[in-house]
């Protein structure tokens, strides 16, 4: 059965893509045609989706895409992005997630090109995200698939994750939340990446970092 579309809401919802892709272009989080992000429908088993070969900066009204869960167009003329059978897959796994914002965001990209985790070392990260999962590369160090990205990201208390050589994934109830997800990644990654450089220059080993309100953060999150 075809899910049940309002227009009111499927307009809704493209506008507010929109917007969130403008702000992530305009912060540098994303450039040219890279990337994508997503949102869930009112229906529930539909989003509205970027479609390849549009940049951030570029997305409209009539140029956006929708889909089902099971990853089929419902409407629109673009060439379906590779990243929808991973949004698909998100939303299927994850009935809490209601909009994912994965971009290509230097800082972040950079710890997970380098096969390393982002360690969640400031206050708001450890409240907000906790920790952060690295996907590896898929099969012959191909680009990750459906099947290895969601595995990473079925507990609910997971808000972010990394892709190998690829990028980042923030998830959140809203495009609002899973914005201000990659936004923290980055700013976490370059805090972190100057506090290694710090700590190396100076010698310094054991750096205390803040794991107060840890636990009542996981619970709030699950």
């Amino acid at each position: 059965m075809l899910p049940k579309l309002d227009e009111n809401d499927v307009l809704a919802r493209k506008l507010a893509l929109i917007g969130t892709a403008k702000r992530s272009f305009d912060l540098r989080l994303q450039t040219n045609a890279g990337g994508n992000l997503s949102v869930r429908l009112a229906c529930r088993d539909a989003i509205a989706i970027k479609p390849s070969g549009i940049g951030f900066n570029e997305c409209t009204v009539d140029n956006l895409m929708i889909a089902d869960l099971n990853g089929e167009i419902l409407a629109g003329s673009g060439k379906p992005s590779k990243d929808l059978d991973f949004h698909a897959g998100i939303y299927r796994a994850r009935p809490d997630v209601g909009a994912i914002v994965h971009v290509h965001s230097p800082w972040a990209t950079g710890w997970a090109s380098a096969g390393l985790e982002i360690p969640c070392i400031t206050v708001q990260s450890i409240e907000k995200v906790g920790r952060v999962p690295l996907v590896p590369l898929g099969p012959n160090g191909g680009p990750q698939r459906s099947e290895d990205i969601v595995p990473a990201i079925e507990d609910r208390s997971v808000r972010a994750a990394t892709l190998a050589s690829h990028g980042t994934i923030g998830l959140g109830k809203t495009l609002v939340d899973a914005q201000y997800v990659v936004e923290l990644l980055e700013e976490t990654a370059q805090i972190a990446f100057v506090r290694s450089a710090l700590a190396h220059a100076k010698g310094l080993v054991d750096i205390p970092a803040p794991a107060s309100g840890l636990k009542h953060a996981a619970e709030e999150r699950n």
